[in-house]
């Protein structure tokens, strides 16, 4: 029997008293191995507590000098990080809340987020501490556990909201088989850092082909933060990290001008040789990646008004 409304102690789709749902609602410190890094330097998320069978409070610290950050001091924290804090805050609420055993995680099939950029942070320091409210809805279950949920949080410092973010996650769907062009792909030319957004080369995810097209193609394939363990697919905030920078390279705008992301996948998205494609309008533009002649993902990026 399958639940698709908010998260209640006496819904259908909660789980029901004496399992992990009712875990120690008092915060307590989150581990890298609980919620399936591979690594404790990719940790941004440090505590979790539960308010209700719906609501969370989490505590996050961003270092820095993390990769994704531009080296400028002081400067706002790059998107991504909230995008990842809210995927490991998921993580850890359905390790502890929403399953009795370990299994396969769900993973973001549906991101968006929003910023508020005269309040972000902008720490000159070694780490940025950031608070995390955090609401879990449109939960749906079966017989072995959640199947689909879906996590908002909204990420304050010092007391003061800067930015939100929305994330659905679900099982994936298969993967399918891809021949890209690799030697068409390897004469290629990425892009420098600085028209896409990113702090470093090896942080651009596109690349220009002829007649002006652009391609999905990773400057590093296993980019420890946005494709750990070189996947053959790309994960969703990949894919908008891919918009996000496919959007500021076709608008001629810089990083500090983004305001909101989001991003749908609609199928597996190739790591290599799938075409995205933007098309600008008011307040920003869309994006559009495709495959083998199929949509794959879709997403829109909102831009300052210049």
């Amino acid at each position: 029997m399958r639940s698709e409304q908010p998260v209640g102690r006496d819904s259908p789709g909660a789980v029901p008293p004496g399992t992990a749902a009712l875990a120690d609602e008092n915060d307590s410190s989150v581990t890298w191995s609980e919620i399936g890094l591979d690594t404790m330097a990719s940790m941004l998320v440090v505590s979790l507590g539960r308010n209700s069978s719906h609501s969370f409070t989490g505590r996050c610290q961003w270092p820095r000098l993390h990769p994704l950050n531009e080296r400028r001091f002081p400067a706002a924290p790059h998107p991504l990080i909230m995008v990842e804090s809210t995927r490991q805050l998921a993580r850890a609420i359905e390790r502890r809340h929403l399953r009795e055993a370990a299994g396969a995680a769900l993973e973001p099939v549906s991101v968006s987020a929003g910023l508020r950029p005269q309040v972000q942070p902008q720490e000159a320091g070694s780490a940025t501490a950031v608070e995390a409210r955090l609401l879990l809805s449109d939960l749906s279950t079966c017989s072995y556990g959640p199947t689909s949920y879906r996590v908002t949080a909204e990420f304050a410092h010092g007391g003061v909201p800067f930015a939100s973010c929305t994330m659905l996650l679900a099982a994936g769907t298969r993967p399918w088989e891809f021949r890209s062009d690799e030697g068409g792909l390897a004469r290629l030319l990425h892009p420098p850092a600085a028209a896409v957004g990113a702090a470093a080369d090896t942080d651009v995810m596109v690349a220009r082909a002829p007649q002006g097209r652009l391609v999905l193609l990773p400057r590093d394939p296993g980019h420890p933060v946005l494709l750990p363990g070189r996947p053959d697919f790309l994960p969703a905030p990949a894919v908008l990290e891919a918009g996000r920078q496919a959007t500021l390279l076709h608008a001629g705008r810089t990083a500090d001008a983004v305001v909101g992301l989001s991003v749908d996948l609609r199928g597996p998205v190739p790591s290599r040789g799938a075409a995205i494609e933007v098309d600008a309008e008011s307040g920003g533009a869309r994006f559009l990646v495709t495959a083998a002649g199929r949509a794959v993902a879709t997403g829109s990026v909102m831009l300052l008004q210049p």
